[in-house]
Order: structure tokens, then sequence, then C-alpha cells
């Protein structure tokens, strides 16, 4: 039932314009902040999903990043990430 909750929540957020609107700036990563975290909680559950969720939001700080980086769920596990565009 929570876990449920927090996903509608997610794509609520998604759907009305995300950070880009919120917060005025775009995510550096792909897939987006609020993706990554829907699919860490989908996969992980509520507890190890949220923490995954905020490790990766405080990574995703530079508001002049030029390249996205392509960091899926459990990336940081497996080695180096790569950009989105390789």
């Amino acid at each position: 039932m929570m876990q449920r909750a927090l996903l509608s929540a997610i794509r609520w957020y998604q759907r009305r314009g995300g950070s880009r609107r919120f917060f005025n700036t775009e995510c550096n990563f792909e897939p987006s902040c609020s993706e990554y975290t829907y699919q860490a909680i989908s996969q992980h559950g509520i507890g190890r999903g949220l923490k995954l969720g905020w490790a990766r939001i405080r990574r995703c700080n530079d508001p002049d990043c030029v390249n996205k980086t392509y960091d899926p769920v459990g990336s940081h596990e497996q080695g180096p990430h790569q950009d989105a565009r390789s």
C-alpha cells in the first residue's frame, strides 16, 4: 500500500514536469533521478529503494553538466558510469 502510494507520487511529479518545472534544473543522469527512484523502489522495496534514490539525488548536483551520465539502478555496484550518448 505504501509502496504504491510512493510510486504514484513519483509518477505525479514526473507528469507535471519533474525537476525542470519544480526546481528549474534538469537531471544530470539517464534515467532521471525520479525514474531511478521509481525503479529502485519497484525492484528493491521502500527501504532500500528510497536509500538508493536519495543517494542518486545527492550525486545529481552539477548545474553545468553538458552530457547526461548513464546510471541505471544497480550500476554503482557494477563499475564505472558511461556517458548516455555512448
